[in-house]
């Protein structure tokens, strides 16, 4: 894997409710960030595709979160459409054929994420969904068919990273969210969280950062805040902080 830009590292997600917003936010958040996150909610508003056109006239990396889930030959044509449109990373969230064909159908820069269990579930709720299995263990059999499947990365807990750096190094990339910037911060939604600087520690290449800046008093201050602590945590590590934008 090539080496990662220490600015790139963090992706903070646009969660809010219009493009409108989104924009405004990128232009607060000014050079501290380079890569940004669009999901769900803002594809359900006015303007998604206009918006992800804009980041990349600003020279934005872009994450669409959209967890593609169809049939395999649906996937690989909304996969094909959206490398058209310069995306660099999108998710796909299904079973070994869907994951072939998003990696076969990727093309240009767009890198293919398989998603391996939300942030949002712990073991409790696994087994409601009929998962009888500890999370680290379907963690790590997704990774392993999404590195058979030929996709390029995983979206991970930074819990399990380090158990998927382990078995497999370097060769798939590990984004992660449920990044909050304080120990011990509970909330409903997000039970598997961890710091930035311990999930560059456990093998996180990139990650995902939402409320915690989007919410801040100063949000270019906090993003500044956890750019830092990523950079210190590399250094720290002793991996390299420079590469191709």
């Amino acid at each position: 894997m090539d080496t990662i830009a220490a600015e790139d590292r963090l992706i903070v997600a646009l969660d809010v409710p219009s493009a409108v917003q989104a924009r405004a936010l990128v232009i607060q958040l000014q050079e501290t960030v380079r890569f940004y996150k669009i999901g769900l909610e803002l594809l359900m508003a006015p303007g998604f595709f206009d918006l992800l056109d804009w980041l990349k006239g600003e020279h934005k990396k872009v994450f669409v979160d959209l967890k593609f889930f169809d049939i395999p030959e649906t996937v690989a044509r909304a996969v094909r459409n959206l490398a058209e449109r310069g995306a660099d990373f999108c998710t796909v969230h299904g079973n070994q054929s869907i994951m072939e064909a998003a990696a076969k159908a990727k093309s240009g820069g767009l890198k293919v994420l398989a998603v391996t269990a939300l942030t949002s579930l712990d073991r409790g709720d696994l087994a409601d969904l009929g998962f009888a299995c500890d999370v680290a263990d379907l963690v790590l059999s997704r990774a392993r068919r999404a590195l058979a499947a030929g996709c390029d990365g995983v979206v991970s807990s930074g819990l399990e990273v380090a158990r998927l750096r382990a078995e497999a190094p370097r060769k798939l990339i590990c984004v992660t969210p449920g990044i909050r910037p304080v120990d011990n911060r509970i909330e409903a939604d997000q039970k598997r969280i961890m710091t930035p600087a311990a999930a560059i520690r456990a093998g996180a290449d990139y990650l995902v950062v939402g409320r915690p800046i989007r919410d801040a008093a100063d949000p270019r201050a906090m993003a500044m805040r956890i750019q830092s602590e990523i950079l210190h945590a590399l250094h720290d590590a002793g991996i390299p902080t420079t590469g191709a934008r």
